[in-house]
């Protein structure tokens, strides 16, 4: 672990964050605290918004490694940060040798919002990355997680979910990557994440995530789908928590017990998206009527959706086919669909 925070660093020759943290980086033990985000606004004119941050470490026979742990990226997917605020109270610094980061709520006005993107700036989180140091608050935050905070760590789980316009099959995913030994640790992090499914993935649209500054830097990076509709459950919550102390387990950062070990708990179903043939995207608009169960298995060709229009009773339907054969992995939340939404993601089974 690179503790003077001097490895990957695209920022290094500006001047710092404007974003600073009530932490201390070198102290060990557990801090509770905030990142400030300067925001002057008509309701305060010196404000800042608070990013809660819990930061434990310690250091016993050698650095260790490091991890963070990150939820409420989008505001909608509420499975993150309960699950991150129950670790960041019930981790004790005893039980830990290395570093790590918990950020339940990286993006604090959405969450409070339930939004995906923030209403301070309209800013979708997931699509701002790098940032800007002279951004919106969203993009400061992003650029304080780029230049700050990812060079301290050797790894990122970000926890997400389908938030309020799709829902999954619980998922954990990783991107292909064209450097193998980088993948291949990735790949080893997915298994030991040890989520019900877990999925290499080939997305429609990547750009701007805190995806590919991970992986840009060098470093494991593994995402979660857990659930959706705009909502939680307490199944989607336990496996939100265990994923992420399966990830500090991986590291060596904790140790699991007998009951929390990977060996006691059901075995992941190793899948794939590998091409745009993966995705049902919509080409109408109209009301949404699924014909495919999440988790059922379908064949190349086969109906799984159909679009009504709202406006004409004798218009016959769109109905929508799979592009391949395998399992319905995720699909869209709400009875209305529009042109160009993800009706559904069909996942095949790999051997990896």
């Amino acid at each position: 672990m690179d503790m003077s925070a001097s490895g990957y660093h695209p920022y290094a020759d500006e001047l710092p964050p404007r974003v600073t943290a009530t932490v201390d980086w070198s102290a060990e033990g557990k801090q509770h605290g905030h990142l400030n985000v300067p925001y002057s606004s008509n309701e305060s004119a010196w404000g800042a918004v608070r990013v809660p941050i819990t930061l434990i470490q310690r250091f016993a026979d050698n650095l260790g490694n490091a991890v963070m742990l990150t939820g409420g990226n989008h505001g909608d997917e509420f499975e993150g940060p309960i699950a991150l605020s129950k670790l960041a109270r019930e981790l004790r610094p005893e039980d830990v040798n290395g570093r790590v980061i918990i950020i339940p709520a990286l993006n604090p006005p959405a969450v409070r919002a339930a939004t995906r993107v923030s209403p301070l700036d309209g800013v979708n989180m997931n699509r701002a990355f790098p940032g800007a140091r002279t951004g919106t608050v969203t993009q400061m935050i992003c650029h304080y997680v780029t230049s700050t905070l990812l060079p301290m760590v050797d790894g990122v789980l970000d926890l997400h979910a389908g938030g309020k316009t799709l829902s999954f099959e619980p998922l954990a995913a990783m991107h292909y990557l064209h450097d193998q030994r980088q993948f291949q640790r990735n790949l080893d992090t997915l298994k030991a994440i040890n989520a019900p499914h877990s999925l290499i993935i080939d997305e429609l649209d990547a750009e701007g995530e805190i995806d590919g500054v991970v992986e840009g830097a060098g470093k494991v990076f593994v995402f979660t789908e857990l659930g959706g509709g705009g909502t939680a459950t307490p199944n989607s919550i336990a496996l939100a928590e265990r994923c992420a102390r399966n990830m500090l387990n991986h590291f060596e950062i904790t140790q699991a017990d007998g009951h929390g070990s990977p060996a006691a708990q059901p075995r992941t179903r190793m899948m794939d998206t590998p091409d745009a043939n993966s995705y049902v995207i919509a080409d109408d608009n109209g009301l949404l009527e699924p014909l495919v169960d999440l988790g059922e298995q379908v064949e190349a060709g086969q109906p799984v959706a159909r679009i009504h229009n709202i406006e004409k009773t004798a218009a016959e339907p769109a109905v929508y086919h799979a592009g391949r054969s395998g399992m319905l992995i995720g699909r869209r939340w709400p009875g209305v669909a529009n042109s160009g939404d993800c009706l559904g993601v069909i996942a095949i089974d790999t051997d990896r």
